[in-house]
């Protein structure tokens, strides 16, 4: 089907190219007032300024008048863990009541406690429980997703995690990437043997995950009392031989080293940040990994903000994403992620829908297909509700500003 979309507002996030945005470059966002825009196929087709709709436009039997509404990509959410077995909301008041994130890891909670109820979740059940958050996702104006495994933390449950994955890149109208995040931390019976489960990793789970062709990526939490840098070293090299590329779990408790092995490494991203020393800043922005900042995790543990603002001015390519996950960021909304980003973080809304946008989109490798207002990508687009301003959006951060999504040039309902 052929639709023309006409009277439209702001058109936002027009890029002729495929640009990875860095520094000052991530505070220009293209935008065409009063336009239409053409979509065949599921694809942009055309666009332009509604004085220059030619008389071709009086053969376009499908039309839609967009009177006062901006119209810009869907949001490109390249870091959740939204393959899980059930919340974590007994944590959260553990740590309203003072037990640390590492408190809590001690003691069997975090990561292993959802390893241990995923375990107990057949295929089946936990394919129906991502399916309902990836809708909701999309309402929320997320048009495409990376998922990560790391739940499993063992050869069948990893498995079985990556196969969900599958399952739902198979039947998802938005475009999913895997990430195989088998290191995500030590099983119990592992934590006096790490080499033993990096063993593990790399000789079980590793050629059936090449085999299945069950990821994309491959993805290590590198911190203190997780896995240290030599650890997603070997693990990332073992990796890479299967052809999966590093976007890693970096600087969130602790600067360590690694943030330059990742560089070293041509990782696409290194994810979190909060803790960034000077020289970790000028190591990534004079490096082609691009910085995936996950402000809402940092909010919900309460820890600094990440520090975005100098990032940016030291030309570094950032991307935004939600970590979607239940026990650090229980929320997969981009548009707070985009709003907190402003407020916490001192993004310009320019910077931060670029970010969360063409950025997140080269973040999972997906570029050419999404990300951007390009002819040849697909139409997947979010309509607002009739607001004064692009900076509107960040602004009114509690308000539910989509009107409508389009995915591949139909409206998901």
């Amino acid at each position: 089907m052929t639709l023309l979309v006409t009277n439209i507002k702001q058109l936002v996030g027009v890029h002729e190219e495929n640009v990875l945005l860095r520094g000052k470059e991530l505070a220009v966002l293209p935008v065409i007032e009063d336009a239409y825009l053409l979509i065949s196929d599921g694809l942009i087709a055309a666009y332009g300024e509604m004085k220059n709709l030619g008389a071709w436009a009086d053969s376009i039997e499908h039309r839609m008048d967009a009177s006062g509404q901006l119209v810009l990509p869907t949001w490109c959410d390249s870091h959740t863990h939204l393959v899980f077995a059930a919340s974590r909301e007994e944590e959260f008041v553990d740590k309203l009541k003072g037990m640390s994130y590492e408190a809590i890891a001690a003691k069997g909670g975090g990561i292993l406690n959802s390893a241990n109820k995923l375990s107990k979740l057949s295929e089946l059940e936990l394919l129906r429980l991502a399916w309902g958050r990836l809708e909701e996702l999309i309402t929320l104006g997320t048009g495409a997703v990376e998922i990560k495994s790391g739940y499993g933390l063992s050869v069948e449950a990893e498995l079985k995690m990556l196969r969900v994955i599958q399952q739902l890149k198979e039947t998802s109208p938005i475009p999913v990437k895997a990430t195989f995040l088998g290191a995500h931390t030590y099983p119990l019976e592992y934590r006096d043997n790490h080499q033993g489960y990096i063993d593990l990793i790399i000789n079980e789970m590793l050629p059936v995950i090449a085999d299945e062709g069950l990821a994309d990526f491959v993805d290590v939490f590198c911190e203190n009392g997780f896995f240290s840098v030599d650890e997603m070293e070997q693990i990332c090299k073992a990796s890479m031989q299967y052809g999966l590329q590093p976007k890693l779990h970096i600087n969130q408790l602790n600067s360590i080293g690694g943030l330059q092995k990742a560089i070293e490494l041509n990782a696409v991203s290194v994810d979190h940040l909060e803790t960034m020393t000077d020289a970790d800043v000028q190591s990534l922005a004079h490096s082609n990994t691009i910085g995936t900042l996950l402000p809402t995790a940092a909010f919900f543990l309460r820890m600094p903000f990440q520090p975005a603002r100098q990032m940016i001015d030291a030309g570094a390519a950032v991307a935004l994403a939600s970590d979607y996950n239940p026990g650090s960021s229980p929320s997969g909304n981009m548009n707070l992620v985009v709003a907190m980003s402003c407020i916490g973080m001192k993004m310009l809304p320019e910077e931060a829908i670029n970010a969360a946008t063409i950025n997140g989109a080269f973040a999972m490798d997906l570029q050419h297909e999404v990300g951007s207002i390009t002819v040849g990508k697909k139409a997947n687009l979010i309509f607002t509700r009739s607001i004064p301003s692009l900076a509107y959006l960040p602004y009114a951060f509690g308000s539910n500003l989509i009107d409508k999504v389009m995915i591949g040039g139909e409206f998901f309902a």
